[in-house]
C-alpha cells in the first residue's frame, strides 16, 4: 500500500468516527474493508494503488473483488455490508480529490429476509429471574435480572444500557441514553426495573459514582456485552427457550408488545432510536407474522 492510500485510510477512520460519529464497531468494519479493497486492487492490477487510482475503480474492478468475497465464504448480507463499506469509502476518496463521486453500479447480493425473534412476556421475564437465580454471588444476581429487565422495559440496545453512568441512579420515570452514533433520547422506565436497579445499586460491592459505569464486571471494571450474553444462554438452556432469544432479541420483545399494544410507527422509532422510519416498519411484519401464527393454531380450519 503507497503512502498515500494509507494517509486517506486514516483520514477516512477519523472521519468516521469524529465527523460521521459512527460506532467504533463501524469504523473498525470499514476501515477493514478499506484495506482488504485496496490489498485486492493491488493484487488484482498487479501494482501499487495510490489515491489516484480510485477515481478510475469501473464495475468489473467492484464485480472482482465482491466475487473473490465471496469465494472466501462471505454470505449475503456480509457480502452486501462489503460493498456499502467500499462505496463509502470510494465516495470519501472522491472527496478528497475533490472530483465527483461518480460510482459505477454494481448490484450487491440481495439480503435474505429475516424477522426479528421476540421473546413472549412470561418468556422475558423469566430469562430476566433466571439468568440472575444462575448467579454466583447476590450482587450479580441482581445486576443481571435489573440488567435484562432494563433491556425489556426500555428497549435498549446492550450496548447502551452498559455505558449508562453510575449518576443515572436513581432512575426516574425515563432514562436519557446515547444511542449510534451519539444520539440521545429519553426513553422510559418501568417501576419494576426501577426497583430492580435499586436492588443492584444496595448490593453492588464497587463504588458507583459519577461517570463511571453502572454495571460492573466481577472485579470492579465495565462489564462487557460477551459476558451477559453467557449467561443469558446458560439461562436459555435451563429454560428451554430457541437459541435466538438473547439479550438484543428483549429490545425486539419491547418493540413488538408495544406495536401490539397500540403504538404508533413514529413513537415507536423515537423509542428505539432508529435513524429511519424504514428500520422501525419491521415490526409490523413481526406483529403479522405472530398474528397468523395465533391464527394457523387456533382456527379449526386453518
Amino acid at each position: 500500500m503507497t503512502e498515500g492510500a494509507r494517509a486517506l485510510v486514516v483520514r477516512f477512520d477519523s472521519t468516521l468516527r469524529l465527523d460521521r460519529r459512527r460506532s467504533p464497531h463501524t469504523a473498525r468494519a470499514y476501515v477493514a474493508t478499506a484495506h482488504r479493497f485496496i490489498a485486492f486492487l493491488e493484487s488484482y492490477r498487479g501494482g501499487p494503488v495510490g489515491p489516484q487510482h480510485f477515481g478510475a475503480i469501473e464495475a468489473v474492478d467492484l464485480r472482482a473483488y465482491l466475487a473473490q468475497r465471496r469465494g472466501e465464504g462471505l454470505g449475503p448480507s456480509s457480502a452486501a455490508r462489503e460493498m456499502s463499506a467500499v462505496r463509502a469509502f470510494l465516495r470519501f476518496a472522491a472527496e478528497q480529490q475533490g472530483t465527483p463521486a461518480a460510482l459505477p453500479r454494481v448490484k450487491a447480493p440481495k439480503r435474505p429476509r429475516t424477522l426479528p425473534r421476540p421473546a413472549a412476556p412470561g418468556d422475558a421475564l423469566a430469562l430476566a429471574e433466571e439468568t440472575g437465580a444462575l448467579a454466583k454471588e447476590p450482587w450479580i444476581a441482581a445486576r443481571d435480572t435489573a440488567l435484562l429487565l432494563l433491556l425489556y422495559g426500555s428497549g435498549l440496545r446492550i450496548s447502551e444500557a452498559l455505558s449508562l453512568p453510575a449518576r443515572t441512579h436513581p432512575l426516574g420515570s425515563t432514562v436519557r441514553v446515547i444511542g449510534k452514533r451519539n444520539k440521545t433520547r429519553v426513553v422510559p422506565v418501568l417501576p419494576l426495573v426501577a426497583a430492580a436497579v435499586a436492588d443492584y445499586v444496595r448490593l453492588c460491592p464497587w463504588p458507583l459514582a459519577g461517570v463511571e459505569p453502572l454495571f460492573r464486571g466481577a472485579k470492579g471494571g465495565p462489564l462487557s456485552a460477551d459476558v451477559v450474553r453467557r449467561a443469558v444462554a446458560a439461562a436459555r438452556r435451563v429454560l428451554g427457550l430457541d437459541d435466538r432469544i438473547t439479550p438484543h432479541a428483549l429490545r425486539h420483545s419491547f418493540a413488538t408488545h408495544l406495536l401490539a399494544g397500540g403504538a404508533d410507527l413514529r413513537t415507536l422509532q423515537e423509542l428505539l432510536g432508529h435513524a429511519s422510519l424504514s428500520s422501525t416498519q419491521i415490526y409490523t411484519a413481526v406483529d403479522a407474522a405472530h398474528l397468523l401464527d395465533v391464527w394457523r393454531h387456533a382456527h379449526p380450519r386453518a
